[in-house]
């Protein structure tokens, strides 16, 4: 599967480092996507430092099977960005899988398709969901559908296998 990685300077460091490595040695094809191709992007706690392989000026969402969205400041920084917002927003439009952590659901709000979804986040950014409409759970990973969310970097291991098992019935046609 063709993973797209949407990412900003101050994520979450293992919130991406963890399931892209997954994602990697589970055979999945991860492709890191900025708001400018080429910048290097280097994580809150300073632990990970990678670069960004595309600009999201270069990139649509029907090249790819499914989203990751690692935590930390990065889906703030994302998230005032149109183009990167429509691309999130293409995921749920064409019903492909979509993985966000922590504070990765900010950027689902600004995208506007978190109404009604089952989903849970950082503990800050729940309120904001239930304000738009989700139904907000407090719990280590909880799947909807194509949708799989996570709060903090010690659900970590819970999101690598609900993303996984979400991405193993993906139908083969469509990938």
């Amino acid at each position: 599967m063709r993973i797209a990685c949407v990412l900003d300077t101050d994520y979450e460091d293992s919130e991406f480092k963890e399931p892209y490595d997954a994602f990697r040695k589970a055979g999945h094809q991860v492709t890191i996507i900025g708001l400018k191709a080429g910048k290097e992007l280097k994580g809150k706690k300073g632990e990970v430092t990678t670069k960004a392989e595309i600009g999201i000026e270069q990139v649509r969402p029907d090249q790819f099977d499914a989203l990751f969205i690692p935590g930390g400041y990065s889906p703030d920084h994302l998230r005032a960005d149109p183009k990167m917002v429509g691309f999130t927003k293409g995921f749920f439009d064409a019903e492909k899988p979509v993985f966000a952590i922590c504070h990765g659901p900010q950027l689902l709000i600004t995208a506007r398709v978190v109404k009604g979804r089952k989903l849970t986040a950082w503990k800050t950014i729940q309120d904001d969901l239930s304000q738009v409409g989700a139904n907000v759970v407090d719990q280590e990973v909880v799947v909807d559908r194509n949708l799989v969310t996570s709060r903090q970097p010690s659900d970590i291991p819970a999101f690598i296998r609900e993303s996984l098992k979400v991405l193993e019935k993906v139908p083969v046609g469509s990938r």
